[in-house]
């Protein structure tokens, strides 16, 4: 009876994982560049009765007999498909269509960030000195030139600027005041990975580079990196109907369990009672 219990406490906390999961895909249903999160079980150990036996002269062999000890979380996936895009008619909402991820960190110009941040969420802005920066202040990171030979770059567009556009290949450009021409503030720099779904969540709609996703290959719209489009944002990727029914799956095997642990331990207290 211990063993069916402890197997149903296993798939109690499975479930209670799932259901945490699937909470906060909801909770961020209209989070801006937000990717949905996957639970997937696997079985966890198997306690052995009797091996397996091969055929004989007389007899015509045996299969193993095995009990399962429970379950357990096989994995925690990252939904890395894109999310429907919303037009805000704002020249600095930036959305990705395609692969790559827009690239962000915290420096004091013009020193560039130690390390960066990736994100889907291009509802950026201007800080009071021109530079295009996040809704919490991380700077935007470009790069000087087109293509992936381009350095790293700060972009800054001069006070009083008119005409600010962000163009398909990632270019920002503006009329500087009195200038008959456009200024190119720079090109918004992408961010590709081996293996994206390796990436790892941080607050503020970031991402980190891991030993799984491997390191960051940097270039700027097109080129085989997604093209950017100004004036909409990506929304997030949660399917809700998807959610909901991962919901009633959670509770339903959650409810499931605990009828196992309630059998077994009335099985148990019939034990017990055999005495009287």
């Amino acid at each position: 009876m211990l063993r069916s219990m402890f197997s149903a406490i296993s798939g109690l906390k499975t479930h209670q994982t799932m259901l945490d999961v699937t909470s906060n895909n909801i909770a961020n249903v209209n989070t801006t560049g937000f990717k949905a999160g996957r639970t997937t079980f696997k079985d966890s150990l198997s306690q052995t009765q009797r091996g397996g036996a091969a055929p004989s002269g007389t007899q015509g062999g045996a299969n193993a007999m095995q009990v399962g000890l429970g379950v357990q979380i096989g994995s925690i996936d990252n939904v890395m498909s894109g999310g429907a895009l919303q037009t805000t008619g704002n020249v600095l909402d930036v959305a990705v269509t395609g692969d790559g991820f827009f690239r962000t960190g915290s420096g004091a110009p013009p020193a560039l960030p130690a390390a960066f941040q990736y994100t889907r969420a291009g509802n950026f802005t201007l800080n009071q000195q021109g530079f295009l920066v996040t809704q919490d202040g991380s700077y935007v990171m470009g790069r000087d030139a087109t293509g992936t030979g381009g350095a790293d770059k700060y972009i800054q567009i001069d006070p009083g600027a008119t005409n600010v556009s962000i163009g398909q290949n990632g270019a920002v450009t503006f009329f500087a005041p009195g200038a008959t021409v456009p200024t190119v503030g720079g090109y918004l720099s992408l961010a590709r990975f081996a293996n994206q779904n390796g990436l790892e969540r941080g607050a503020n709609n970031r991402w980190t580079s891991s030993a799984a996703s491997g390191p960051e290959q940097v270039g700027t719209p097109g080129d085989g990196y997604g093209l950017t489009a100004s004036g909409a944002v990506e929304m997030s990727n949660v399917d809700l109907a998807s959610e909901f029914t991962n919901m009633i799956t959670a509770q339903r095997g959650f409810q499931a369990n605990s009828r196992v642990i309630s059998t077994a331990d009335q099985i148990l207290q019939d034990l017990v009672n055999l005495s009287r």
